[in-house]
């Protein structure tokens, strides 16, 4: 099933502030949310869709990539194994402080509201670069790459705990993770909330650490992770990974791993947008007489005729042979760029043969000769 628009999502235009679009969401969340629609997996899934609307909507680096590439930019491409689909109701209310100051306009969270004020752990991003050869930007390509990174901790299982371990109530905050001091000032009592500085925010303390990490529940370690990656994604293009960053102190919500794509360079084919241009050259007598001719795609080498008397610069296009757009059905083309090499030395007998034909009334230059060079460069840009 394809994904809606996310500007359709949340019912706002292309050009929308930030504050257009954090107040379109907060709208949707408030009319969505599962405590306000308990049993109905429809709303569940619209409050789903409008989070991951915003989570890309609200960050301007990914929804430059998604105005430029649509959602295989920000990780949306089918079968693509990328990005912002498949949202937790963790990843959605780990970012409801920055929407509702801390509340949710007088709702819980998810299921009960188990979360109170507790501060969630969030893991961070982590950064990789992937280099591509043209035919894996043509076709697609599945990586396995070995990431370092923290990872849960397998003697406690993220707990940071030790196994029998008991929990008590953090009793700075008295388990709700927050502290709220009240202060005097010259408009009145002001209130304000902050995290727990004895528990961080857990709300609760742990009495028997986890030796092997220490009560942190994460560890160093290496995973190895597979990247399915879409056809059509270019140089300096990014992808993301939800959840394969470094994992969350304490059982938290991961963060992403940032695919950089890198491209290698073919010896032989340039890349031009989703064309390819390739150089071919051919003697004189070839150009003269014509030939067929082997050239290279991503795809294996093709055979094309190249016609008796052609003229240097002459561009042959190969349609459908270039790269595909991302997220598209559209294909680019193979530009082939004829080149005619012309010799700096010659035999004597060589020179003879060219003086003879120099004469000849077929090697004469032709008048206007000079508007078909500029109509052929017209056409390779076109």
């Amino acid at each position: 099933m394809s994904k809606r628009d996310y500007y359709e999502v949340l019912e706002v235009s292309k050009g929308a502030s930030k504050e257009e679009i954090k107040k379109a969401y907060r709208k949707k969340a408030i009319k969505y949310h599962p405590d306000k629609n308990q049993g109905d997996k429809a709303a569940e899934e619209k409050f789903k869709e409008a989070a991951e609307a915003y989570e890309v909507l609200s960050n301007d680096e990914k929804r430059q990539r998604y105005d430029q590439y649509g959602h295989a930019g920000v990780g949306g491409a089918a079968g693509g194994g990328f990005g912002g689909g498949g949202m937790s109701m963790d990843d959605i209310f780990s970012h409801f402080g920055d929407i509702f100051g801390g509340g949710f306009g007088g709702f819980g969270g998810f299921g009960g509201s188990s979360r109170g004020g507790r501060r969630v752990n969030k893991g961070s991003n982590l950064r990789v670069k992937v280099k591509l050869n043209l035919s894996e930007i043509a076709n697609g390509a599945e990586k396995k790459i070995k990431v370092k990174k923290y990872v849960e901790c397998k003697h406690c299982s993220g707990s940071g705990a030790e196994n029998g371990s008991s929990y008590s109530n953090c009793s700075t905050c008295q388990g709700s993770g927050q502290v709220t001091r009240i202060s005097n000032t010259i408009l009145g009592q002001m209130q304000t909330s902050s995290t727990c500085p004895t528990c961080n925010g857990d709300g609760k303390i742990i009495t028997n650490k986890c030796k092997y990490c220490n009560g942190e529940g994460i560890m160093r370690d290496e995973e190895i992770i597979s990247l399915n990656i879409p056809a059509g994604v270019e140089e300096g293009m990014q992808l993301s990974v939800s959840g394969k960053g470094n994992a969350a102190r304490r059982g938290g919500i991961n963060g992403d791993l940032l695919v950089l794509i890198e491209e290698e360079r073919h010896p032989e084919l340039v890349r031009d947008g989703n064309n390819l241009i390739y150089s071919l050259n051919i003697s004189i007598p070839e150009a003269i007489l014509g030939k067929t001719a082997e050239i290279p795609t991503v795809d294996g080498a093709v055979k094309v005729k190249i016609e008796a008397g052609t003229q240097p610069g002459k561009i042959l296009r190969l349609r459908g042979k270039g790269l595909p757009e991302v997220n598209s059905y559209g294909k680019g083309d193979l530009l082939v760029h004829v080149q005619v090499f012309i010799p700096k030395e010659l035999s004597k007998e060589e020179r003879k043969s060219v003086e003879k034909l120099q004469s000849s009334e077929s090697f004469q230059p032709q008048k206007g000769s000079g508007e078909g060079f500029f109509s052929r460069m017209r056409n390779m840009f076109e």
